[in-house]
């Protein structure tokens, strides 16, 4: 017999107990502000109604913690039972019993062998009941359809009529530590667009972990990863205003694993920054590193004007030897990536200092420097013209919850075309339809968005499940179709043959292959060298043919870019 002897334990249902039954604290305190929401909107309508506490979070409950529904739902309810108070008839003295006429009746039919038409008398309440039943789930139906009424505005008239600035996005670009936030940051603060108190409160927070320098960078870096690493790892974007434009950065990440999230930065801009870090041997490694990578992409993605701001010149004591080796190298470059002399600017600046960022140099090793500073060389930029009575196009850049009277709500730029409060939109790839409740333009409410402008959509009328980053907003009447595969006339920056590759398209990327090699083209005219090449060389224009893993959203003249084992191949147009 064993010597191990098992203690005999008696188990409760405590011990069983996993934690499902017990309310999400985070869910209640939502469902306390949602209810609290509800009671304040009944009691300050006309007519003013009052609810039960239980009754209001049925409601919640039922609508999936959707305040306007349920507020709609208790008022039409509440209205309801007042209305069938008043309208309820006084109850009248009435005979127990048939009237004598249906005795006879009932007498005569039965003398012939029929049934008595008089109906077995049926409980009162319980054709009341049933109805009452009916309406309520009626009441209670889940997809209950948002109205709101269109101004049928004509947009393209109320934007030349509109006094607005005009309105650039820039990408900022460069290789890791380059310090593109940092002096980001400094042209925020020097323009006012972040207040002193919060800067100084990032002073004190980058001094506690021994990072004092990073106090500007970390106006754009606001994740906490990014500001333990002090490198950026999203897109981050910032608006500030001249007395012409309104600015939007687009602060890209330099970092080479999240090149990614750079195309799709690099996909909203109108024009790039060149943040290039002029210390002895950073620039030689930086231009081997992102620097070129970088720039190549937004030529690729239709950037035509870059500006070269030559960073952290204080670090080499504002030498104008190195000043000027550095914009002979990255003109050189940046002329063999397509862009035009004219479209190329250099400013040396620092951004820790503030130097020739807003103000002009003090600095008399400057004194060789007369040209303009960065804010005046972004102001100089001629604003782009964007297809205002095309389709509307828009790419969908981040999804979110609004707030509780919006609980979905789309952001992203205008590509195309125009749209105003009230307008049916289609959303692709999914097919499904939804209603413009509300927008936004730059954070500021509006009744119309045109091309060009960054806008935030409330939507109703459909589920988030049919909404994802990168797929594209266009309207039933002109829809842009959903594709397998394309022909892309494309600049190759490595060895291309028949392989995996990723497509990416803003923040869209989706799995594909290059199916086919076309042809080799000229660079100038576009002609055809050499039919179905083996192998394409890097630097070299051809046309592929791209299929995809499943159906996405494109037409020509899109820009993508093909990416495969972390890096870019090559960056083109759809034909």
């Amino acid at each position: 017999m064993s010597r191990h002897r098992v203690k005999a334990v008696a188990y409760d249902e405590d011990d069983f107990d996993d934690g499902y039954d017990s309310p999400d604290p985070e869910e209640q305190e939502f469902l306390e502000q949602c209810t609290a929401e509800v009671l304040s909107q009944l009691l300050a309508g006309s007519p003013s109604v009052t609810a039960t506490r239980d009754e209001v979070q049925e409601a919640l409950w039922h609508y999936y913690n959707d305040v306007e529904k349920s507020v709609n739902y208790l008022r039409n309810k509440k209205a309801k039972e007042t209305k069938k108070k008043e309208s309820a008839p006084a109850p009248a003295a009435k005979a127990k019993g048939p009237s004598p006429d249906d005795v006879v009746l009932n007498a005569q039919s039965s003398a012939k062998g029929f049934k008595s038409k008089q109906p077995a008398s049926k409980p009162a309440g319980d054709k009341k009941n049933q109805t009452d039943l009916a309406g309520g789930m009626n009441n209670l139906s889940v997809a209950e359809k948002v109205t709101v009424k269109s101004k049928n505005l004509d947009v393209l008239s109320e934007y030349q009529k509109s006094k607005r600035k005009n309105a650039m996005n820039f990408a900022v670009i460069g290789h890791v530590d380059a310090g593109k936030s940092t002096l980001m940051g400094r042209l925020l603060a020097d323009l006012k667009a972040i207040d002193q108190r919060t800067l100084d409160k990032y002073r004190r927070e980058a001094e506690k972990i021994g990072k004092g320098s990073f106090a500007l960078a970390w106006v754009l870096d606001q994740g906490s990863e990014e500001r333990a690493r002090g490198v950026t790892i999203d897109i981050a974007t910032n608006k500030f205003e001249t007395e012409k434009t309104v600015f939007t950065i687009v602060d890209a990440p330099g970092h080479r694993d999240f090149v990614p999230n750079m195309i799709a930065g690099a996909s909203q801009a109108d024009f790039a920054v060149l943040v290039i870090d002029s210390g002895t041997g950073n620039f030689e490694s930086g231009l081997k590193g992102q620097t070129k990578e970088h720039a190549l992409l937004v030529r690729s993605m239709g950037v035509q004007r870059i500006i070269v701001a030559v960073n952290k010149m204080d670090s080499v004591q504002w030498n104008k030897d190195r000043y000027d080796e550095i914009e002979q190298q990255v003109s050189a470059f940046l002329t063999t990536a397509g862009f035009q002399a004219k479209n190329i600017a250099f400013v040396p600046c620092s951004g820790i200092s503030g130097d020739n960022v807003t103000k002009r140099s003090e600095d008399p090793n400057v004194s060789w420097y007369t040209g303009r500073t960065l804010i005046e060389e972004l102001e100089a930029t001629e604003p782009y013209s964007h297809a205002l009575d095309k389709p509307l196009r828009m790419t969908i850049g981040d999804v979110f919850r609004g707030s509780v009277q919006n609980p979905l709500s789309i952001s992203g730029r205008l590509d195309a075309g125009s749209l105003q409060v009230g307008d049916q939109i289609l959303t692709m790839p999914s097919g499904e339809t939804a209603l413009v409740r509300s927008l936004e333009v730059d954070s500021e409410p509006s009744d119309w968005a045109v091309a060009g402008q960054n806008v935030v959509l409330n939507l109703a009328n459909i589920d988030p499940i049919h909404l994802r980053s990168g797929d594209v907003i266009c309207r039933a009447s002109a829809p842009i179709a959903n594709i397998t595969s394309f022909t892309a006339k494309v600049l190759a920056f490595e060895h291309l043959m028949p392989s995996m590759v990723d497509v990416h398209r803003g923040r869209l990327h989706v799995p594909g292959r290059i199916s086919r090699l076309v042809a080799t083209l000229d660079k100038g005219s576009g002609a055809s060298i050499k039919k179905k090449p083996k192998i394409v060389a890097p630097g070299s224009v051809a046309r592929i043919v791209v299929e995809m893993d499943h159906a996405v959203p494109l037409e020509a003249p899109t820009r993508v870019v093909l990416r495969a084992g972390g890096d870019t191949v090559a960056a083109g147009l759809l034909e």
